[in-house]
Parts: C-alpha cells; sequence; structure tokens
C-alpha cells in the first residue's frame, strides 16, 4: 500500500540549491500542532515582554511624578510656614490696634483657633495611605496647617471689622496715644524681651522697653501729647522723662544726656523734652523707650505705625 506523504522543498534561487523534507501522512498533524503552539508561545512571550516593559515604563513614570508631588507639597509648606510668620505680625498689629481702640488684645490661646478644634480624620484614613505613607503624612500636615491659618485669618478679619468700627468714635484717644519715635534716624539695637541677655550686668533680664541707639545729643521728642509726671534721674535709667497721655498710657524716656521739661508740664506732640545721652546703666549714646498701660509694660511698637524692620 503507497503511503501518502507531504513533501516541503525550499529554494534558494539556484537550481541545484534545493532542499525537500517529507514527512508522513501521519507525522503531519503532531507537526503542525507543535508549529502552532510554537507560534501561540512565541507570540504569548513577544506580548508579555512588551506588556512588561510598559508596565515597567508606566512605573517609573509614576515614581518620578511621586517625586515631583512630594518636591511640591515641601515647597507648598514652606510656603504655609512662611504665611503663618505673616499671620503672627497682623495678629500683632490687631493686637496693638485693639489696645489703640481700648480694647484687651485677643488672647493667646483664642488666637490659637487651629489647635484643638474640629480638624480633619487622622493620617492614615485615606486611600493614599496605603500607595505612599510619606506623601499621605505631608498632604495631612500641609491640609491640618491650612485649616489652621484660614480659622486664625477669619478671625483676625473678624477683629480688624470690630475694631475699625470702635476707633471710629475714638480720634481723640488715638491722638493722645505714643505712636511716633522719639529720634529720627536710629538703629533699633534691642527690642522688647522677658529675657535679654544684659550687656552690662552679663545675665538674662526682663527688657520691658526697645533702644534706639543714636548720636549723642540727638533731640528727643514726645511719642504722644500728654502731662510730664516724673523728670529727673531714675536709678538704672539715668535722666528720665515720663509723660502720661491719659487713658492709661505712659511713655517713658531714659538715658537722655540733658531733661528739658519739668514735671506738669504739658507738651505736644514731637516736641522735644530731651537730648540722647548714655546716663544710668548703658554702654552707648541711646534712648530706651517704655510704654506702659494700666501700669503694665507693654511693647512700644504696638503703638507705631511702621516697623524699623519693615
Amino acid at each position: 500500500m503507497i503511503r501518502e506523504r507531504w513533501t516541503v522543498l525550499f529554494l534558494r534561487g539556484e537550481a541545484n540549491a534545493v532542499r525537500q523534507y517529507s514527512l508522513s501522512r501521519r507525522a503531519v498533524r503532531p507537526a503542525l500542532i507543535g508549529l502552532a503552539v510554537f507560534v501561540v508561545l512565541f507570540l504569548g512571550a513577544a506580548a508579555f515582554f512588551f506588556h512588561d516593559s510598559g508596565v515597567r515604563v508606566r512605573a517609573a513614570n509614576l515614581e518620578r511624578e511621586n517625586q515631583l508631588l512630594e518636591q511640591e507639597l515641601e515647597v507648598f509648606q514652606a510656603r504655609v510656614v512662611d504665611f503663618e510668620g505673616r499671620l503672627a505680625a497682623l495678629a500683632e498689629q490687631d493686637r496693638g490696634v485693639r489696645m489703640l481702640a481700648g480694647r484687651m488684645g485677643i488672647p493667646d490661646e483664642v488666637l490659637e483657633v487651629g489647635v484643638g478644634g474640629p480638624g480633619l480624620a487622622s493620617p492614615g484614613g485615606d486611600e493614599l495611605w496605603t500607595l505612599d505613607p510619606q506623601a499621605s503624612e505631608m498632604a495631612y500636615a500641609n491640609r491640618y496647617d491650612i485649616d489652621f491659618l484660614e480659622r486664625k485669618t477669619d478671625l483676625l478679619e473678624k477683629s480688624f471689622k470690630e475694631t475699625a468700627v470702635l476707633m471710629e468714635d475714638q480720634w481723640e484717644r488715638l491722638e493722645a496715644m505714643p505712636s511716633i519715635y522719639p529720634v529720627g534716624a536710629f538703629r533699633l539695637s534691642s527690642r522688647f524681651s522677658h529675657n535679654r541677655f544684659h550687656p552690662v550686668y552679663k545675665s538674662y533680664m526682663p527688657h520691658m522697653g526697645i533702644d534706639l541707639s543714636t548720636a549723642s545729643g540727638t533731640p528727643i521728642v514726645a511719642s504722644g501729647p500728654g502731662v510730664v509726671t516724673f523728670a529727673g534721674w531714675k536709678h538704672g535709667y539715668g535722666n528720665t522723662v515720663e509723660i502720661d497721655h491719659g487713658y492709661g498710657v505712659m511713655s517713658r524716656y531714659a538715658h537722655a544726656s540733658k531733661l528739658l521739661v519739668y514735671v506738669g508740664e504739658r507738651v505736644k506732640r514731637k516736641e522735644v523734652i530731651a537730648h540722647v545721652g548714655c546716663s544710668g546703666t548703658c554702654k552707648a549714646p541711646h534712648v530706651h523707650l517704655e510704654t506702659h498701660v494700666n501700669g503694665v509694660p507693654v511693647n512700644p511698637l504696638m503703638f507705631m505705625p511702621w516697623s524699623p524692620d519693615s
């Protein structure tokens, strides 16, 4: 019996370059199945290779995006810190304005409206935590800070509006406040502090005023109108002038070289009351300015329309 066979010829284009392979009919089917399996496996491997390459590329891109997002979060956090500093300066100005209007400043515990109030869910409670815990914590910190700053801003805005209404009827009080610097050109050499290192006693002590350094003999003017309640020598302060501005407000000018006013004299704003010197406990010519409200020392800069740092 003649068996059918399948013959495959391979031609190279030359007459004598012919190769042939013969398979029996029974062997053709397994060969075709094997070839088909090989083709399927080859195509599957190729597909897996290209898919895996795409996944790796996408993973690398996602990692780079995460890095960029974290950098953006850090920049944003730095801006939040800067905004906090600016809000703190505004809060200090608000305290001064409220004092000028005859109101007490907002207590610090009230001003810290963002602490302990209704807040956000704790970190770890969002989907981002399962993907990137570090980014989730940074995002939570930024959301918390923004929430705090928004409430603090709302409080200051409300305070400014309330104070503006009160100030409309208190121009006489405002006119009496010590709101100009007692010398022209100066350097703010020491600030109001409850724990300043004293340059003479070499220890930390309260400094209940500000020091304005300038040349000896420079005229010292009254920061506001009022009545002189003290003009003479005071221990530690040297030659000193104290002016009662009314409304419980008093200003003190110390370390003068010469006094030009007497007790009971009524002075105007910008009127020369003394000359700069270095009397009392000091190391260089300057005027030490204090402001007291109802007997309590406060930062004189609260009453000034501008700060030496601005």
